[in-house]
């Protein structure tokens, strides 16, 4: 697998599939170094970098955007039938292409529940969830599909603009207590940057396939919402029990507080040697504080 890929040039020409927040912070990022980036939306807009694709009502766009890529980054979840939308429209137009590099950008999910013990890239995923099981499925599907695909399982994603403060200055916070029970998460300029570093030191680093990428300190939520409250010199709610709690949360917040895993970033960062800009939550909320 060494030899598919080479550091980024200039000449470099990404095409990203589902530009949602982590996204558009990539494509943003990897404009700056130079590389010519299209990104896909469902609908229209002014964007003259944007195509649109939607597989849910069959809008493609035109084979044009695939002239000169180099690498792909599909953001995009499994649709309604469980197959991937990118593969199943395009699989074969990908595999007819002189790629270099294609990420897929997945959820640490698919490991399932450890019951807050430590997983990597080496434990067998365990499903917990029926999204889970499906994104799994994806995960198989581009592992399949003879491409040059590196897959990243990613945590609870946040970054300035989509953090705790949003839902504190929305007045959507809810403080839960549920004993032992620990979250990973990771900031959202360290998904990108972590991609960069790999993409540029390829020819060095032995290729990895799948990779974690997430912050060192696992934590409660309680954590996190008491770090914030403090950053805006507030005082934070009672916090209520998980049981307590339960019937007011909807059923996906639900499924989250029924797991519970602590994620490895030992290959990304101890054997990658990938440094963290955000090494724990205080540096990441505090990136988003001052950005907001």
């Amino acid at each position: 697998m060494n030899n598919f890929a080479s550091s980024l040039k200039n000449k470099s020409k990404f095409l990203i599939f589902g530009c949602g927040f982590s996204g558009s912070f990539f494509a943003k990022t990897i404009r700056k170094l130079g590389c010519t980036v299209l990104t896909s939306s469902r609908s229209e807009n002014k964007d003259p970098n944007n195509f649109v694709f939607n597989s849910e009502n069959g809008k493609v766009p035109d084979e044009k955007i695939f002239d000169g890529v180099t690498h792909i980054l599909s953001c995009i979840p499994p649709g309604k039938n469980g197959n991937d939308p990118v593969l199943e429209i395009f699989k074969n137009k990908l595999k007819s292409l002189s790629l270099e590099w294609v990420g897929y950008l997945s959820t640490t999910g698919v490991y399932g529940n450890t019951k807050g013990n430590w997983v990597s890239e080496i434990d067998k995923p365990n499903p917990g969830q029926k999204r889970s099981h499906v994104r799994l499925n994806c995960e198989k599907e581009w592992l399949k599909s003879g491409l040059p695909v590196q897959i990243f399982r990613l945590p609870g994603i946040y970054g300035p603009g989509r953090s705790t403060f949003e839902a504190i200055k929305n007045q959507k916070i809810c403080v839960i207590s549920k004993k032992d029970q620990v979250f990973s998460r990771i900031h959202v300029a360290d998904i990108t940057n972590a991609i960069i570093y790999l993409l540029n030191n390829r020819n060095s680093l032995k290729f990895h396939q799948i990779i974690n990428i997430a912050d060192d300190e696992p934590c409660s939520q309680i954590e996190v919402i008491q770090y914030c409250y403090s950053l805006l010199g507030l005082k934070m709610p009672n916090a209520i029990s998980f049981e307590d709690a339960k019937n007011r949360l909807s059923p996906i917040a639900q499924s989250f507080w029924m797991e519970n895993r602590r994620v490895s970033n030992k290959l990304l960062c101890e054997k990658l040697g990938y440094k963290l800009i955000y090494k724990n939550y205080k540096l990441g909320l505090e990136n988003c504080f001052l950005d907001s």
